[in-house]
């Protein structure tokens, strides 16, 4: 069951019930099912706190992922995500907000499946994993 919840900031994530197929789908192709997977949309400075607090990291960014599986092949955790950030990295990138909440919704799921990004050559293949799920979104 994927989950979607606002917590300081008000956000409607567009196309849920697409999103929520869409990202169960590109989980069995890795080779996953879903158990309880919560996407918390949040603002900058609660995700800086959650890396404070949580992680000892003292700055901003779009994306915290907690693996919270019990089960090899079944994901679960909760994954907080910036609005704030998607927006400034979609400006960054001039595309949509959506299509960059898209990827960043793409890229904590990925991690879940154990795709790293620290690496160059990890963070290379995570965006040719993030490109390839993007490509296969529903009309």
């Amino acid at each position: 069951m994927i989950r979607f919840f606002n917590e300081d900031i008000d956000y409607k994530l567009p196309h849920k019930q697409k999103t929520r197929q869409w990202l169960t789908e590109q989980a069995k192709q890795e080779g996953y099912r879903i158990g309880e997977l919560n996407y918390i949309f949040c603002s900058d400075e609660y995700v800086l706190q959650v890396n404070r607090d949580y992680l000892q990291h003292d700055y901003y960014t779009d994306i915290i992922t907690f693996d919270q599986r019990e089960e090899d092949d079944k994901l679960e955790g909760d994954i907080f995500i910036s609005v704030e950030r998607v927006a400034d990295n979609a400006k960054q990138l001039n595309i949509t907000p959506e299509l960059e909440m898209r990827r960043v919704l793409a890229h904590g799921l990925l991690h879940l499946c154990g795709y790293g990004d620290k690496l160059d050559e990890e963070a290379t293949a995570m965006r040719q994993h993030e490109e390839n799920w993007m490509a296969v979104f529903p009309a």
